[in-house]
């Protein structure tokens, strides 16, 4: 029966003997074990024959008569003299190596933030060492395994990735690498995500996606943030209009992601007979990126103004042990847009043609004008729970863009608040195609009372989320439109 987890690789590694000792030129194990009678993926250390054994490779293979080398590593020069194959030092090489090839499968080939400390200060360098070697295997399983073998290994691979071990271990990696690495290093693993189900789809299969979400949380001084990536295809579609998609528009609406930020500030105030625990929004962004170059989006896509935007975001805040909950309380219930009301009258005279009556004509017109905030905010409460619900709306008519539908002639119309969005002055979205919600603006509290007997406790709340994302046509001619949905869930810590 097949590990339910990935097997302890480095372990593994730092048992080896010096190669003086080995009885072939290669040891192996076996990273993902298969289910049938096709062979399974193994990790394979090779000595360097060519200069006395002085280096060795490591390799990811499929075990055929003729094994298929998916994956080899840079040359490691190893010892002669010592009772182990490998030191620290050629491990965090090794380590280093993993690291680098998976951000070259990614649409940026630059690494210049990249700075890893070495592995003697690295919590639990095992399970990261282990993480990075199995995001490796994956990410290799789709663009190079053979075609027959792919399904299996993925699907052995993804609940490896999914586990609660490996959500452990990738949160203290991404911690490790700095947040620009790991931006990286998530659109290298979601445009692999990504390029896999295009491919099964256009062979008419259907797949679950590895992960559909990946999202971590931190809780530090004053502070709660979550992260958070999803690929656009793993996604679900709440709704879309029954017009067929055009192939290359199609292709730019997949070939993106979601990257999200969630920062909370909190804080604790001790009062005379309970405690109250105030949390606001510190900063709120949410980011559609493209996942391949710009050159390629143009070429194979509609080009890279045709994307998802964001429509709606929802949080929602809960102590999860609600014993020592008093109440709570809101700052407010919604912000209603600002009306502007002007009356013009205008009477327009001239003459006409001598038939008229009189050969006089006099006309008279009113105007009224409203401006409204593109996106309205409000707070709500239910039992000991708060959502904070952020939702985009047309200036035009008013209605909510996640839940509804533009009318065709919207779609066509040159001068739609949603023609141009990235570039008009008036644009509900940054530059770049996200929204940014900051403390100065929606920096209210939400307060929740809490009994003083919490005191010295630490208390978890949950924070569950929902974000939309909707395309309706930019610059590209087509009447299609639609709107997916993905939902986060993360612990957060508070001590009192």
């Amino acid at each position: 029966m097949a590990s339910s987890s990935f097997p302890d690789v480095l372990g593994w590694i730092q048992s080896l003997p010096p190669v003086s000792q080995w009885q072939s030129n290669s040891m192996s194990i076996c990273i993902c074990p298969s289910k049938s009678t096709q062979p399974s993926l193994y990790l394979s250390i090779t000595k360097n024959l060519q200069n006395h054994s002085s280096s060795i490779s490591c390799t990811i293979i499929a075990s055929f008569n003729i094994p298929i080398t998916l994956w080899s590593s840079k040359s490691i020069k190893i010892k002669t003299h010592t009772t182990k194959l490998l030191d620290e030092v050629s491990i965090y090489n090794l380590f280093c190596n993993f690291i680098q090839d998976i951000l070259s499968f990614g649409p940026s080939k630059s690494t210049s933030y990249l700075h890893i400390p070495s592995s003697e200060t690295i919590n639990k360098f095992r399970d990261v060492f282990n993480l990075s070697l199995l995001t490796l295997t994956f990410l290799t399983c789709i663009y190079e395994a053979p075609q027959d073998l792919r399904l299996e290994y993925i699907n052995i691979l993804k609940n490896y990735l999914t586990s609660s071990k490996s959500k452990e271990s990738s949160t203290i990696l991404m911690r490790l690498l700095g947040s620009n690495i790991e931006e990286q290093w998530m659109r290298s693993l979601n445009l692999a995500v990504t390029n896999w189900i295009v491919g099964f789809k256009e062979t008419n299969h259907s797949v679950m996606t590895p992960s559909p979400l990946y999202s971590y949380s931190i809780s530090t001084f004053r502070l709660w943030k979550v992260q958070l990536y999803c690929p656009v295809i793993a996604m679900k579609i709440e709704n879309s209009s029954n017009n067929s998609i055009p192939e290359r528009l199609l292709f730019s609406l997949l070939y993106h992601q979601l990257e999200g930020v969630i920062q909370l500030g909190y804080k604790v105030v001790p009062r005379e007979k309970w405690i109250a625990v105030g949390v606001n929004v510190d900063n709120i962004r949410c980011d559609v990126i493209k996942l391949v170059s710009e050159t390629l989006i143009s070429e194979r896509g509609a080009g890279a103004l045709e994307k998802h935007f964001p429509s709606r975001i929802l949080l929602q805040l809960t102590p999860i042990i609600q014993t020592n909950v008093l109440s709570v309380s809101v700052s407010k219930s919604s912000e209603n847009p600002p009306r502007e009301i002007g009356l013009e009258k205008t009477i327009e005279g001239g003459f006409d043609a001598p038939s008229s009556f009189l050969g006089l004509k006099v006309s008279a017109a009113e105007t009224m004008t409203m401006s409204m905030k593109p996106w309205k905010f409000e707070q709500s409460v239910h039992g000991d729970t708060v959502n904070l619900n952020w939702s985009l709306h047309d200036n035009v008519d008013g209605r909510e863009v996640f839940s509804s539908k533009p009318s065709k002639s919207a779609l066509v119309q040159s001068k739609a608040w949603f023609k141009d969005r990235y570039s008009s002055a008036y644009r509900p979205f940054t530059k770049q195609g996200g929204v940014i919600f900051a403390g100065d603006e929606y920096g209210e509290n939400v307060w929740w009372k809490m009994d003083r007997k919490a005191i010295g406790m630490t208390m978890e709340w949950e924070i569950k989320g929902w974000i939309w994302l909707t395309y309706w046509p930019n610059k590209y001619r087509t009447l299609y439109n639609e709107t997916r949905r993905l939902e986060f869930r993360e612990t957060l810590k508070l001590p009192l």
